[in-house]
């Protein structure tokens, strides 16, 4: 059983904590908008855009989107892990210090006309053959994936689906890695590498987003547990109907001609 932790705090202090390459990949979505740019985009719980304000989630923002890590934060990234995925990383190419090989591109399929980005980037460290790996996942408002998916609550201004963390781990992560997330927020990655059987540690240093997220982890614990239990019952045996005696078909009568009537009188 894949083993899942989380700590309160600051990433940081944590990170100082640990040897070189004590995980194999971090998967991190550091802030890179300060809280009076988001707030100017939110301001009173409001999504300004061209198309007008529209209602938006009521996101707690005291601790969150504080400013931006610098260099310190990127070299003691790569130092307690062997390979790092970056979102945002198009907006920290001075702190990051290092080029890529490989980026990956998560197309949201949002239409033209909205105001937010219809595609985000994420830096790598890998090496791949091809320069670019692109994720195709719908997620505008409560249009979530593909038709029939599952719509996950939003409880966080970042938020990723966990389909999204499936495929980077699936594509970038090898059995028996462990998986860091210096700033867990909606808890996605914690659910994919659980799902997946990675170890993974995670780190939150915003007491409410603390709180939602382990309410969101139970809850799914939760319903693998049914889905397990249910699993386990064994099917229903199929239930033998009474054998109904065969009905004897008798032969159609053919309809007789006249003039064949007329013939075995004449005989007879």
């Amino acid at each position: 059983m894949a083993k899942s932790e989380v700590i309160l705090g600051d990433c940081m202090e944590y990170m100082r904590t640990l040897p070189d390459n004590a995980f194999d990949l971090a998967i991190v979505d550091p802030p890179y908008y300060t809280q009076d740019q988001m707030r100017h985009e939110m301001r009173g719980g409001y999504m300004r855009g061209k198309m007008g304000s529209k209602p938006c989630v009521d996101y707690h923002m005291e601790l969150w989107h504080q400013d931006k890590p610098g260099k310190e934060y990127f070299d003691e990234l790569r130092r307690v892990s062997r390979n790092q995925i970056i979102w945002g990383g198009n907006h920290f190419a001075a702190e990051i210090g290092a080029d890529s090989m490989c980026w990956i591109v998560w197309d949201k399929e949002r239409p033209a006309t909205v105001t937010w980005s219809q595609a985000e980037l994420a830096y790598t460290s890998f090496v791949k053959p091809a320069a670019v790996k692109l994720f195709r996942y719908k997620w505008n408002g409560a249009q979530q994936g593909p038709k029939g998916s599952v719509r996950e609550t939003r409880i966080h201004p970042t938020q990723k689906p966990v389909a999204l963390y499936e495929w980077i781990l699936t594509n970038f992560a090898k059995p028996g890695d462990r998986i860091l997330d210096t700033h867990l927020g909606s808890g996605s990655s914690r659910i994919a590498a659980d799902k997946l059987g990675f170890d993974f540690v995670g780190i939150e240093i915003d007491p409410t987003y603390y709180e939602q997220e382990e309410a969101r982890f139970r809850e799914y614990l939760e319903q693998k547990a049914e889905q397990a239990r249910q699993a386990e019952q064994p099917a229903p045996e199929p239930s033998e109907k009474p054998r109904q005696a065969r009905k004897t078909r008798m032969p159609k009568r053919l309809p007789v001609s006249p003039g064949y009537e007329r013939l075995k009188i004449n005989i007879w």
